[in-house]
């Protein structure tokens, strides 16, 4: 079964949007943001999916990716 990459440092430098600036928008922590940037978390809100997709001006398949395991 393959994976779900969150991309959402690349679009945070297509959109020239800070960390903290990111974070202010959705309502989220420095801290969980920071997570899910670094692919850190297993799981995501459809919530906060709305709310960085809202503040990135992006659609969910802009933010996720699908990658087969290698075997």
């Amino acid at each position: 079964m393959g994976h779900i990459i969150l991309r959402l440092d690349r679009m945070m430098v297509e959109r020239k949007m800070s960390l903290n600036q990111l974070a202010e928008q959705v309502g989220i922590t420095n801290v969980n943001l920071s997570k899910l940037k670094n692919n850190r978390v297993n799981a995501v809100r459809f919530s906060t999916l709305a709310g960085l997709c809202q503040a990135l001006d992006c659609q969910p398949g802009d933010i996720l990716e699908y990658e087969e395991d290698e075997e």
